[in-house]
């Protein structure tokens, strides 16, 4: 295991110091920002802002290192972990609220601490670290619909807060399971 970490921190001294990382760890820094927006300042519209702008250095992210070739491997193991800890953050204080959005909160914790737990072990068994895939973007932007619509819409229907919980907390189930399944033919065949 300490080897595993040594490597790990050397991979990122040399990867960190890019812009699509640094937009990843900007978003990180916002998050008890939003969390503070929207439990002490009561501030849906604020708390929104906060959530669009973080959405937005997300896809100026993967814009900018796909298109400036600054894909890293540091980049795809803190982009995702960027994602899910805000997405976790905001279910957390919608929560406070909109008592049902407890359950996608439980489904995303327990699906990224069983990803990050298989992600270490692909890492040590291969050295290969999985990128974002399709399935993982529609998820987050599902998620970041769920959220807009709770945040910007104070009088949301029951029923339809319902169908877009269900919605979003389905589609995680189905792209964790793509996920571990890529996982699992990456540690079978020691490639991407």
């Amino acid at each position: 295991m300490k080897e595993l970490f040594r490597k790990i921190f050397k991979k990122i001294g040399d990867e960190i110091l890019t812009i699509p990382n640094m937009l990843s760890i900007v978003r990180i820094l916002l998050i008890p920002v939003i969390v503070y927006y929207y439990c002490v300042k009561h501030d849906n519209v604020g708390t929104l802002v906060l959530v669009i702008i973080s959405t937005l250095t997300d896809v100026a992210d993967g814009f900018i290192a796909r298109t400036f070739n600054m894909v890293t491997d540091f980049g795809k193991f803190i982009d995702p972990v960027a994602d899910k800890a805000t997405q976790l953050a905001v279910f957390a204080c919608l929560v406070t609220r909109f008592h049902l959005v407890l359950l996608p909160f439980l489904v995303l914790l327990v699906k990224e601490i069983g990803s990050l737990l298989l992600r270490l072990y692909v890492y040590k068994k291969t050295e290969l670290v999985e990128g974002a895939k399709w399935h993982g973007k529609v998820s987050t932007g599902i998620v970041i619909f769920l959220v807009v619509f709770h945040l910007g819409w104070n009088d949301i229907p029951s029923a339809l807060s319902l169908g877009i919980i269900l919605f979003s907390t389905a589609f995680m189930l189905f792209s964790g399971t793509l996920y571990t399944i890529e996982a699992f033919k990456m540690l079978k065949n020691g490639k991407k």
